[in-house]
């Protein structure tokens, strides 16, 4: 199969936007993501996966903690702007949880420490220990099939 069919048909998966903070030498560095899960309640784990070509794969690799923030709807200029898609003429203010960069107002900030790294294809796997965790209210911001989308409710039928 060609690289171009195995990409459509993963984009054909709906997946949240969220942004990776890292901080390394005091500066904050950000990128978006979609690839990202939860892995345990016990202990309390994510795993994020970073391309190996990625310059967040080293900051990751140095500073041992990274954010996910989960993005609402109306964050898709902050998705874009850590995708590279759209150029932001000022510095970005993070907020901090737990001592790590959090995008301001993402529906969830998750603060983590580094508690392991696989190397897969062509990518990291980064198993993230939660050290703290701050929600706020919101609908999500969706990327499907190369765009950016909203939830919308739907009506469940019942019969009798």
């Amino acid at each position: 199969m060609e690289d171009r069919q195995f990409r459509n048909a993963m984009g054909k998966f709906a997946t949240g936007v969220n942004v990776i903070a890292t901080e390394v030498e005091g500066k904050v560095h950000g990128m978006t993501a979609n690839a990202f899960m939860s892995v345990s309640l016990d202990p309390k784990l994510v795993v994020i996966s970073i391309k190996e070509d990625a310059s967040m794969l080293e900051r990751i690799k140095q500073s041992q903690t990274f954010s996910v923030n989960v993005l609402s709807a109306e964050q898709q200029k902050e998705s874009m702007i850590f995708a590279g898609q759209i150029e932001y003429d000022q510095e970005f203010k993070f907020d901090r949880l737990d001592g790590v960069p959090v995008v301001p107002n993402a529906l969830a900030q998750i603060s983590c420490e580094v508690s392991g790294e696989h190397v897969e294809g062509d990518h990291t796997l980064f198993m993230g220990r939660v050290t703290d965790v701050k929600l706020e209210e919101g609908e999500p911001l969706i990327f499907s099939c190369g765009k950016y989308r909203r939830l919308e409710e739907q009506q469940v039928e019942t019969s009798v």
